[in-house]
């Protein structure tokens, strides 16, 4: 009989055992995923306009929903224009709002978003908006699609809580074409009450940053000089064969060599939360803090599940966003890259934050400057 029980009691504790260790991340919601929110007639929801502002910074936003949800309306005007991305390096970008990557939204869960895209008569080229977080009709693609000269306003339910990318998605190679030259961005989708840590209780950020990487192909010549061209469908053929190769020019944070470093790194103070918000519409990439962690990380990009804790590095895959939460513990300079080094220290995938605040010995401490070597090798 002992054996008996003991026979189906090992099996249980390795099971148990199993499942403990794969540190299974509860729902913070509590709810099924497959559970129909309350419904609201979106049209007789209370209206706000949310202006957008450049990245990082994002626009002004409560972290816990104030009311019943409401329609959040926004607006996007598409710019095509030349821009140097790197010294002696033009190419032509297509962006929304002039900045690449596009403006970040922040709403609530199960809030509506209502965007007016804007084609000026100037431009030469059909675009349209596919969000990730939107439901049906290609993320809104197939509604949104607008020629020079024209706008268009569609609405959709944030129906997941999460970030997600945003990108220009007209169709065939296009696509590509058009997310390669800078037409993406992102959108938080908040929890209606707010961010929750690890154990499910509420938490804050003092501050947010929205960092995109951003691979260019710029095409170059028999010389190896780089192209610039007229226009940007001028420059397509030559682009098309770039990008093929799938060996971008130029990997870089928010558009730009330098775009976050220097005299325009990010700023912070010793105890901030600081939330970094990181998309990539095309390709693979992994962050990392140098000097510090990812005290919470929501993989995926999913505030409904629980997050990760204390991540060295995370992983951002093509086509999403993810958010990483750090308190500051130290001052000094830190640095924010894609730890591929080749591409953070080669192609320039690097942000910096400068933190202000005491020094706290307890957690580092140099015991010796460097000085001349005083210990000899033992001889064998």
């Amino acid at each position: 009989m002992k054996n008996k029980i003991m026979s189906y009691t090992i099996p249980l504790l390795i099971l148990v055992s199993v499942l403990t260790s794969c540190n299974l991340s509860p729902n913070n919601s509590k709810e099924s995923v497959f559970t129909e929110a309350p419904f609201f007639d979106a049209d007789n929801l209370t209206h706000i306009k949310q202006e957008m502002v450049s990245p990082p910074t994002l626009p002004k936003h409560e972290q816990v929903a104030e009311s019943d949800p409401v329609v959040v309306e926004v607006t996007f005007f598409v710019e095509e224009k030349e821009m140097e991305i790197a010294p002696g390096v033009k190419t032509w970008v297509l962006t929304f709002n002039g900045t690449v990557p596009g403006p970040m939204i922040v709403v609530h869960q199960n809030d509506y978003v209502q965007l007016t895209l804007v084609n000026a008569a100037t431009n030469s080229m059909v675009h349209n908006i596919d969000f990730h977080a939107a439901t049906g009709a290609m993320g809104g693609g197939d509604i949104s699609i607008v020629a020079p000269g024209q706008q268009v306003t569609f609405r959709f339910k944030a129906t997941k809580a999460g970030v997600f990318v945003y990108h220009c998605a007209p169709g065939g190679i296009m696509v590509p074409l058009h997310v390669v030259s800078g037409m993406n961005g992102a959108i938080m989708v908040l929890p209606r009450d707010g961010l929750k840590d690890e154990l499910g209780n509420p938490v804050r950020y003092d501050k947010a940053f929205y960092i995109a990487e951003q691979d260019y192909y710029v095409p170059t010549d028999q010389n190896g000089n780089y192209k610039q061209y007229a226009s940007p469908a001028e420059g397509f053929p030559d682009l098309i064969t770039s990008m093929k190769k799938l060996l971008p020019s130029h990997i870089l944070f928010n558009g730009k060599l330098n775009a976050l470093t220097g005299s325009n790194a990010l700023d912070a103070k010793v105890g901030e939360k600081v939330l970094f918000i990181t998309s990539q519409a095309n390709r693979d990439t992994r962050m990392h803090l140098i000097g510090g962690h990812a005290d919470l990380v929501w993989l995926g990009g999913s505030f409904n599940d629980a997050p990760a804790t204390n991540y060295e590095s995370w992983s951002v895959v093509g086509g999403s966003a993810v958010a990483a939460l750090y308190q500051f513990r130290q001052p000094g300079i830190y640095t924010y890259l894609n730890h591929n080094l080749i591409e953070a220290l080669a192609f320039g995938a690097v942000a910096q934050i400068k933190v202000e605040g005491d020094w706290n010995d307890n957690l580092m401490k140099q015991i010796k400057a460097p000085e001349p070597i005083q210990l000899m090798k033992t001889p064998k």
